[in-house]
Order: C-alpha cells, then structure tokens, then sequence
C-alpha cells in the first residue's frame, strides 16, 4: 500500500486519529489547515506501521527505527523537503501526544532530528507593480467594489488571507485607522490601514455589502455573492485574477501580496521590528527573510546599472 494514500483506518486507528485531531483543535489551537494535514500524515503513518507487521495493534511498535523508515519511504516519493519537515514535526507531536495518554511507554520523537524547511525568497511585486494592480477599475457592480476593498486592505495591512475572511465590519476603526486582527494561536493584534483601503472599503460597505447582506452574513465584513461570509479561495482567485492584468507581474497568491508588503515597507524604511509586528510573526527571524528580498533586489538593480558591477 502506498504510504502517501492511506486507505479507511480501521476502528482503533480512527479513534487514535479522532482523539489527536482532537487535542490538535483544542489543546494546541491549531489553523485547520494545519490540523488537516498532521490527520493526513498520521493517518500515513499508521497505515506504514500496520504494513511492517509490527504487531496486532496499531501503535505496536512505535519506535525511532519506524518513524525514520516511514520518513524515508515519503522521501524515496519524492515528496519535498518542505512537505518532509511538517511530517517530522507531526511525528513528534503525535508521539509525545500518545505518550502522555499512555498509548506507548516511551516518546520516539524526542529522538527524531528536526528536518528543516528549505527558506525560499518569495516572489514578490515590485512597487510600480502593485502600483498597478491597486489602480480600480471603471466598475462598480457589488463584486467589483468588494474585490477592490479586498486588495486593498490585503496589500495595506500584510494580513493573511484567513485573517481578512475573518474579519468582522465592527473590526474596523475608521477614526483611528485601525484594524483588529485575530491571528494565528488566536493572538489578537492591530494593524493600521491608509486612506486608499480606507475609501475602498467604505465603498463596499456603504454601495454594494447591503445588497448582498442577508440574515446568514451576521457581521462579517466581506461577503460571497450569495450572501455568507467569503472564503480564502474566492480571495485567491481575486488576487489571480487582478495579477494576470498586471504586465510584467508574478502569479501570486493573497500571501504574496503580503510578503509585497513587508518587503515594500522595509524598502520604504520601517524597522524590522515593526515590520514583525504588524504580520504577527512569532519570532523575528520569520521576518528576517524580507530583509533578504530587498538585499537580493538591491544587487539585482546594481548589477544592471554600475558600470562596474
């Protein structure tokens, strides 16, 4: 059986993977996207651990000689670096998870080496090119105005795209220019925002959200066309959409637009520190690859204008 398509666990997998994913939502308060693929990895991995034959139950035989095999067998798939770093990460913390609850005598993890995620500097616009994708267009039919407070505020405030689909109207203080953000971990920050998002949003708020607002939008700020809350894929399919018009520009997602952001407010002068606290980064070295991109910009630029580069 391939260990990249586990087949339908059986009765004791399924509750060892119920009860994980359960301590994934409400112990570690993981995005669901995250928690999504630690179930699709340990589901992976419980289904390598039944084809070794490493016993009658599913954990029998959960040592580091099997989570490095299992590792090995995804590499061998030719899966990414990227991808094989959060498989590491989800071993460990499924098997210190399962030693604390007693479903095996020692944790394996703590002897696993924690593989590393190759750093990539993203592709981000440059500034006449987000000059460009920001310029509104002649339309003003609901879904043009939403789309256009959208990227506004994507590219004003560096939010993430779960960050802006949660957002709430009440969220937005218009007087401070100001918005409050619920991040990863569920840590709550404020981010300012200028007045071209500000007019936009208004736009959409005052010409074109009442049309589509029905008893299900509650209060959220950006709706779908049939009236709920919107979701990251309609955001990135905006971004797409706007980007392919743009001459010269890379295909981006709304993340894009955020590393834009950073790498734009650093070139304009703003110190990493501020830079980190208005994405929400945890450490500073998250930040840190934006002092990169603008380096690597630099050289490209001197390259191509010293006489003597």
């Amino acid at each position: 059986m391939p260990t990249g398509a586990p087949s339908q666990p059986d009765d004791e997998a399924a509750e060892i993977i119920t009860a994980f994913e359960r301590h994934l939502r409400l112990e570690r308060d993981l995005s669901p996207h995250t928690i999504r693929a630690y179930v699709s990895d340990v589901t992976s991995l419980l289904h390598h651990l039944r084809d070794q034959g490493t016993g009658e139950t599913w954990l029998t035989g959960l040592d580091i000689a099997t989570l490095r095999h299992w590792l090995a067998a995804q590499h061998a798939g030719g899966l990414s670096r990227a991808t094989l770093a959060r498989r590491t990460a989800c071993a460990r913390t499924f098997t210190a998870f399962c030693h604390r609850q007693g479903r095996i005598p020692t944790d394996p993890g703590l002897l696993l080496g924690s593989a590393k995620a190759p750093r990539t500097l993203p592709a981000v616009l440059d500034q006449p090119q987000a000059q460009a994708a920001l310029t509104p267009t002649e339309d003003t039919t609901p879904k043009a105005l939403r789309d256009q407070a959208i990227l506004e505020l994507l590219y004003a405030t560096g939010i993430r795209v779960s960050e802006l689909c949660s957002l709430d109207v009440g969220d937005m203080d218009r007087t401070r220019h100001v918005i409050r953000v619920v991040g990863k971990g569920r840590k709550e920050r404020t981010v300012p925002f200028g007045l071209p998002a500000l007019r936009a949003v208004d736009l959409w708020c005052v010409n074109a959200r009442p049309l589509w607002s029905t008893p299900k939008s509650a209060d959220a700020l950006f709706l779908g066309t049939r009236g709920g809350r919107i979701d990251p894929g309609t955001v990135r399919r905006i971004v797409h959409t706007r980007l392919r018009q743009v001459e010269g520009a890379p295909d981006l997602s709304p993340h894009g637009l955020r590393h834009s952001a950073a790498t734009h407010l650093l070139e304009g002068g703003a110190d990493l520190r501020s830079v980190q606290e208005l994405l929400g980064h945890s450490s500073l070295n998250t930040t840190q690859i934006y002092t990169h991109v603008s380096i690597d910009r630099l050289r490209a630029a001197y390259r191509q204008a010293h006489p003597r580069a």
